[in-house]
């Protein structure tokens, strides 16, 4: 079943807002068409009313459709705008563009170019809603969780250096959630309407890594059968998260450093240089320093990509978010399989809080998960003591 779309026309012509009503409820039932007589009218609909679309006329007494689009995006920014214009108001329109409107519409308007306009107009208001759903949805998978004053100090690390271009290194032991520091540091970023392209270093060998991360042109090598764009290109005007930095080949750090210093990169097997507008955030369980002693690691490369450090802590050192982060997990875990909710005694807590956990964050998700197939309702110490593998 179709939702209605709710309309409203601003126009201080009645003759004019009453055959744009007419047009649009018999072009389609779902349509529901609210008029206004005047900018500050439209404002006070609103202000009150969710809509889908307005469309709005430029010229109007008490307030202009320019200052109503202005003033109405600043109260609900995802309100789709079309604009009315005379013919002495085209330059007007346009601007109202770079302000926000969809689109435009010359009086008097032509009937199909109208109802083409609207239909488009409401199908990208609904992207724009279903993206943000997305986003929120993304950004929740990504939630870091915890109150101990380590958290914290992260909490607040990424609130200042997020909206700046700074390069950031993540540090930290395998499992304690690096990543989810680094997909942070990218939404709350100006670059959020972007990529984030994730690369795990460790993952790719290193005959490939270079034509992963700079891509290749065809003919390159034996199996490059056409042009590839890499990981850099993809990223482009957004983010790339170089995952486990410290297990990169030298060659390919080479050709990092190039990119940071010059923001171009080439291909594997081309002679032309592609400039390129990335912010890099890497991570390493690694201590690069001691790298660099071993000659493992090149010292200008790391000086690039630690401009900031974020050391995250080892689930042993923030003990007193164990029970968040097992409340977390319940819901997460219960909601992706469908399980009957539980809950966990508080002797089972404080035993899980008692543990070493070598594996971190990554490893207590791995034995919740497993308590809550295996385990009581409610689960307890000896369900912890049975099924955790400690």
């Amino acid at each position: 079943m179709n939702k209605s779309s709710r309309i409203l026309i601003v126009e201080d012509e009645d003759s004019i807002r009453r055959v744009l009503t007419k047009i649009l409820e018999e072009e389609s039932s779902d349509y529901i068409v609210d008029g206004a007589v005047d900018g500050e009218d439209g404002l006070t609909k609103i202000k009150s009313e969710d809509y889908d679309l307005v469309i709005s006329d430029i010229k109007m007494p008490k307030m202009s459709g320019e200052e109503l689009l202005v003033e109405a995006k600043k109260i609900k920014p995802q309100t789709v705008f079309v604009m009315i214009s005379g013919h002495g108001d085209l330059e007007t329109a346009v601007n109202t563009m770079r302000l926000g409107a969809f689109d435009y519409i010359s009086k008097p308007p032509d009937l199909n170019r109208l109802l083409t306009t609207v239909r488009n107009a409401l199908d990208s208001g609904k992207l724009v809603v279903e993206n943000t759903i997305l986003k929120k949805k993304v950004s929740k998978k990504y939630e870091i969780i915890g109150e101990s004053d380590p958290i914290k100090r992260i909490l607040e690390m990424i609130e200042k250096v997020a909206p700046t271009e700074a390069r950031v290194l993540i540090t930290g032991p395998n499992g304690t959630g690096k990543e989810l520091v680094a997909h942070q540091l990218h939404q709350q970023s100006n670059r959020a309407n972007f990529p984030l392209v994730e690369v795990n270093c460790a993952a790719i060998p290193a005959e490939l890594i270079e034509s992963e991360l700079f891509g290749h042109v065809k003919g390159a090598f034996t199996s490059a059968v056409k042009d590839r764009p890499g990981k850099f290109e993809q990223a482009n005007n957004g983010t790339i998260f170089l995952d486990e930095i410290g297990d990169m080949s030298l060659s390919a750090q080479a050709k990092v450093l190039r990119a940071l210093q010059e923001n171009v990169i080439t291909r594997v097997g081309a002679d032309k240089d592609l400039k390129v507008d990335v912010r890099v955030l890497a991570a390493t369980n690694k201590d690069l320093r001691k790298e660099i002693a071993e000659g493992r690691f090149r010292e200008d490369l790391y000086h690039r990509l630690a401009v900031i450090l974020i050391e995250v802590p080892s689930l042993n050192n923030r003990r007193n978010d164990i029970p968040l982060l097992i409340e977390h997990f319940l819901k997460q875990i219960g909601k992706e399989q469908g399980a009957t909710p539980k809950t966990f005694s508080k002797e089972a807590i404080e035993l899980l809080q008692a543990y070493d956990w070598t594996g971190n964050i990554r490893e207590l998700r791995n034995v919740i998960e497993r308590l809550i197939i295996l385990g009581g309702k409610e689960i307890s110490k000896q369900d912890v003591e049975l099924f955790a593998n400690k």
